[in-house]
This record gives structure tokens, C-alpha cells and sequence, in this order.
């Protein structure tokens, strides 16, 4: 029941980071959005739920994992709710918002119940797998699940479906957790709190930007300034002011914490090249609708299903080393070969080959990274490093969004044609595989089995 409760939140609110996609030109109908207003549908729940997630990792350290579970479904269930009623733009955008929050509440919660309730390594190694496989699921059902139930009934179910299940959650946190307190009373480091989380809510509002505007413009390079100063400030405090530091400055001397969050913050890059930019190749190079595309890669979904927890047993063997150097040649074997696929590429030898080589390379880095990330941490701290690690991902898939989106949009120089659009995914694909051979290269930092 933990696992099928930790593998169901994390799946929740990774689902409902892509499932509102296919519902937004119904939704824009229906309450008549901007077009810069529409975007922040989506991006209002991205961004606080990468901004609050460090805060929300401290929480879960603080007040108890079942606390802060039970707390997070009831606010994303809540806040679905409302959106899922909104008569008006503003009223659905703020709900997202209130969304993330409760998303940045959940996501590291889980990683802490995985650690206190999986102590065996074999079994917490296999929970990770379990975990890593949910949440790589719900990003790719999202299309399909949102295409479901904005045609079948309504694109309000696509927010109200998270109701019913977030009650039972509820209930199936309250009957299997035990209620935790917290392992050391401690005040909640108020600076750190503040200068981490908005100082990663600008920066990351910066890059979202950056999508609608230029690099050098005041749009971006004013919240992106600000959130590089307001972190440096994080720094500072936590190194030298905080009596109790949100974020230990000791944390990481751990070698599994500094690399695993750093290969993480590559890895975020590497998945938005697979699972976002293959969408729109199939979408905007081979004509298919946003249904399709979902079902398009749905082998490749089940692929990284299979591997992540097939994955996950091997690793109290052999280490995390030889499962991402093997993920690294994946990652550049199945990038390699998805850049050679051209307007003309049927979907069989052009995409479904090649990505489900990539689903390979991911279902064996992602769950070893997460497991690394989170390994040999000291008791009290698992949440903080918990959301350090879900920070790394997200962050990295924001910068890496953002990053590839101009690559692209430089190869294309504005031609709308499918041959040009083509050329810009293929040199996606192919910053990607040297993301992935990077990536690989850095497995060699991981400890040994063992050690």
C-alpha cells in the first residue's frame, strides 16, 4: 500500500504537469485567455512547483512525512477542484499556481517515505524503480488522458479527475504511514526560505520567458539576474548566518548528493528532448493530431517502464556506475539516430526505433540518479535532499526547454516549412546525445558499489 500510495502521488503530479496541454484550446474557448495569459496556465503550476520544492523538502524533515503528504494532496486536490469550477482566466490560473505548491509539497514527501519505509536496499532501490517508472508514466499519458477527457466529456475533468483519487490517497496515507514527528524540533530557517524559493521562482520565470522573448532582453534578463542574486544570497545565508540552514552547506560534502543532483540537472534536459520535442516532430514534421502523438510514444513509455524496474534490481550489484554509463551509450546511440529523421521519415524507422533506445537509456539512468541523489543521507535530512533532488530535474528541464527551443528556432530562422522545422529538431537531438554522453561520462563520479 506505501508503494502503491508514493508511485500514485508522484504520478499525479507529474500527469498534470502535461495533461492540461490537449485542453487548452477548449479551455481558451470557453473563458478566453490572451495568448500570453493561456501559457500560464501551465506554466503557473511548472513554476511553484520547482520554486517551493526545496521549502517543501525542509517541511517534510520537519513536520513529518505523513503531515506533509496528507497536507499536499489536500491542497492540489482542493486547488483541482477550483479549477476544475473556474468561470474565469484569472481564477484557473491562480488554482495552478495553488497546484504546484501542493505538487512541491508531495513530490519530496514521497522520496522521504521511500527512505524511511524501504531501509532493506534491495526493496528501497526497487521502490525508486517503482517511483522513477510512475512519474516517467504520467509525463507521457498526459496527452493521451487529456485528449480522453476533454473529448469524452469535458476539459474541466481534466482537473476534477484529481479529486476522487486525492481522497484516496488520503485516506490510504492516513491507514499506512505512521504518524512521524518531527526528529529534532528546529525553527524553520525563515532567510533560507525566502531567498531559496523566490530566488528560484525568478530564475525560473526568466527561462520560462524566454520562450516569448529574446536572451538579451529586459524580460529575461531582469528575473534571471534577480534570481542568480537572490540565490547567491541563499548561499550566503545558509554558509555563514543560519544557526539551523534549511539547506546544509554539509550536505554536500556527500558525494551522491553533489553529483547525483548534478547529473540530474543534465538529465532534465536529456528528457525534455525525448519526450517533448519527439511530440512536436510528430505533431508539426509528421501531421499527427496530439492523441496521436501521445499514442505515437506510448512504446517507448512502456519501454522506460520496463527498464526502470528491471533497473532497480541490479543496482544493489553492480553500483550506479555501469547502469549510466549504459544509459549514456543509449542516450547517444537513439539521439544519434533520431536526428537522421527527416519530413519524409515513416514513424517506424524514423522514431519508434530511435526512441525506444532513448526510453532504454532513461529507464537506466533515472531511477540510479534519484537513488544516488538521496543515498547515505543523514536521518532528519532526507526531505531537503529529497527536494534538492526533484529541484535538479525540474530545473534542468526548464533551462533545457528553454535552451533547445532557441537551437531549434536558430536552425529554423523562422521557415514554417516541415523540412526546416525538421532541421531544427535534428540539432535538438543532437545536443541531446552529447547531453546523454556528458551524463555517462559522470556516472565514472558515483561511488562503487559498496562504498
Amino acid at each position: 500500500m506505501v508503494l502503491t500510495l508514493v508511485c500514485a502521488c508522484q504520478f499525479m503530479v507529474i500527469l498534470d504537469a502535461s495533461i492540461v496541454n490537449v485542453a487548452l484550446p477548449s479551455l481558451d474557448r470557453e473563458l478566453g485567455y490572451t495568448d500570453t495569459g493561456l501559457a500560464w496556465v501551465v506554466n503557473g503550476y511548472l513554476l511553484t512547483f520547482a520554486g517551493f520544492m526545496l521549502l517543501g523538502g525542509r517541511a517534510a524533515d520537519l513536520f513529518g512525512h505523513r503531515r506533509l503528504l496528507v497536507a499536499g494532496l489536500l491542497v492540489f486536490s482542493a486547488a483541482s477542484l477550483v479549477a476544475g469550477l473556474a468561470t474565469g482566466p484569472g481564477t484557473l490560473v491562480a488554482a495552478r499556481v495553488a497546484q504546484g505548491v501542493g505538487a512541491a509539497m508531495l513530490a519530496p514527501a514521497t522520496l522521504v517515505v521511500i527512505n524511511t519505509c524501504f531501509t532493506e536496499p534491495r526493496a528501497r532501490v526497487r521502490a525508486f524503480g517503482a517511483w522513477s517508472a510512475a512519474g516517467g508514466v504520467g509525463g507521457m499519458a498526459g496527452a493521451v488522458a487529456g485528449g480522453a477527457l476533454t473529448t469524452g466529456l469535458s476539459w474541466r475533468w481534466v482537473f476534477l479527475i484529481n479529486v476522487p483519487i486525492g481522497a484516496l490517497l488520503i485516506v490510504m496515507a492516513v491507514m499506512s504511514l505512521a504518524a512521524t514527528r518531527a526528529r529534532r524540533r528546529e525553527p524553520l530557517d525563515i532567510a533560507g526560505a525566502l531567498t531559496g524559493t523566490a530566488g528560484l521562482g525568478a530564475l525560473i520565470y526568466g527561462i520560462m520567458r524566454s520562450a516569448e522573448h529574446a536572451w538579451t532582453s529586459a524580460q529575461v534578463v531582469w528575473p534571471v539576474t534577480a534570481g542568480l542574486l537572490l540565490l547567491g544570497a541563499f548561499v550566503a545565508v545558509e554558509a555563514r548566518f543560519a544557526a539551523r540552514p534549511m539547506l546544509p552547506p554539509r550536505l554536500f560534502r556527500l558525494r551522491g548528493v553533489a553529483v547525483g543532483g548534478g547529473m540530474l540537472l543534465l538529465f532534465g534536459g536529456i528528457a525534455i528532448a525525448m519526450w517533448y520535442f519527439t511530440a512536436l516532430f510528430l505533431q508539426n514534421v509528421l501531421g499527427y493530431s496530439a492523441l496521436q502523438a501521445g499514442l505515437g510514444q506510448a512504446p517507448a513509455a512502456v519501454a522506460f517502464l520496463l527498464v526502470a524496474r528491471w533497473s532497480a534490481t541490479l543496482l544493489p550489484r553492480t553500483g550506479g556506475r555501469p547502469p549510466v554509463l549504459a544509459g549514456g551509450a543509449f542516450f547517444l546511440a537513439g539521439f544519434g539516430w533520431l536526428a537522421q529523421a527527416q519530413a519524409g521519415s515513416g514513424y517506424v524507422t524514423g522514431l519508434l526505433g530511435p526512441t525506444l533506445l532513448i526510453a532504454v537509456g532513461i529507464g537506466l539512468t533515472f531511477p540510479t540518479l534519484m537513488a544516488a541523489a538521496t543515498e547515505g543521507v543523514p536521518e532528519g535530512d532526507e526531505g531537503i535532499v529529497g527536494g534538492v533532488a526533484n529541484t535538479a530535474n525540474q530545473l534542468g528541464g526548464s533551462l533545457g526547454l528553454a535552451v533547445l527551443a532557441t537551437v531549434a528556432g536558430a536552425r529554423t530562422g523562422g521557415n514554417s516549412s516541415a523540412e526546416a522545422i525538421a532541421s531544427g529538431y535534428s540539432l535538438v537531438f543532437l545536443v541531446a546525445a552529447g547531453l546523454g554522453v556528458a551524463v555517462g561520462a559522470a556516472g565514472l563520479l558515483l561511488p562503487r558499489p559498496g562504498r
